[in-house]
């Protein structure tokens, strides 16, 4: 298990147990954090849980595949740290990780 802190665009934090296996998305939408959509239930389909990694964890997290990739051209706002939530699984080497929600997914 990781704490994973999600923080909003406006700055506000909020602290999460994710679980081990999940994905970042998962652990966003057992939590009720808002904005991370998840329209495609973590399908890698749609983008709307597109979040920026802590420049602090990008090495960590690691990049995308080809077929985040491809669905981060979609999505609003792209930076090099972004990540679509639903392809980021959670492991113990991620406990601390900061995560930044975007304003809007769309």
């Amino acid at each position: 298990m990781a704490k994973v802190i999600f923080i909003d665009y406006q700055g506000e934090e909020r602290e999460v147990d994710a679980t081990n296996g999940d994905s970042l998305m998962e652990a966003a939408t057992n939590n009720d954090i808002p904005g991370i959509d998840a329209d495609c239930g973590g399908a890698c389909a749609c983008a709307t849980c597109h979040v920026y990694i802590d420049q602090d964890w990008t090495a960590v997290v690691g990049s995308p595949a080809d077929l985040e990739a491809e669905m981060l051209e979609v999505a609003e706002d792209v930076k090099d740290n972004s990540r679509l939530a639903c392809q980021v699984k959670v492991s113990d080497e991620m406990d601390g990780l900061r995560v930044i929600t975007p304003e809007s997914q769309f």
